[in-house]
């Protein structure tokens, strides 16, 4: 069976976003396997250019990601001010890897992170896996309202 490691990146995943370290900090080709890993399994991530892929973990406060062997299975990162208000962004895992529990593993270790651990309040928002969430103590906001301004 292949190793499974779990990566709290440095603020910025400055190794990943750089070098494309992965597991045992050795180059892996890991932001292109990112990029591979959000377009195939989220709709919402799709066609994120690579160049984007490092703005976005630049200017993140936790990325995490797991890695079966070689390869990417999961990702989550978090933005936040330390104490009132937090985001978590782009939590996935591969098809093929969901079900072991690796979800809950990336979800709990963005909220037990250092940053993120005394926030709060915590958002998220998800098309298709309240229930998932649910379990994780999120609950589902029905007192306000979500507005997106996209350019």
């Amino acid at each position: 069976m292949k190793e499974i490691s779990l990566i709290q990146h440095s603020k910025g995943a400055l190794g990943l976003r750089l070098f494309g370290l992965g597991p045992n900090l050795r180059p892996t080709n890991g932001l292109s396997k990112l990029q591979k890993l959000l377009d195939t399994n989220t709709f919402w991530a799709k066609n994120r250019t690579i160049n984007d892929l490092k703005k976005s973990l630049a200017n993140s406060d936790v990325v995490i990601s797991l890695w079966v062997g070689k390869e990417i299975v999961g990702f989550g990162r978090a933005l936040t001010d330390g104490i009132y208000r937090g985001v978590l962004w782009d939590i996935v895992i591969d098809q093929n890897h969901q079900g072991k529990g690796f979800g809950k593993l990336i979800v709990n270790n963005l909220l037990s992170s250092k940053k993120v651990k005394n926030t709060k309040k915590l958002y998220l928002m998800t098309t298709n896996k309240k229930l998932f969430y649910s379990q994780l103590d999120f609950k589902e906001v029905t007192s306000q309202n979500l507005l997106i301004r996209e350019i």
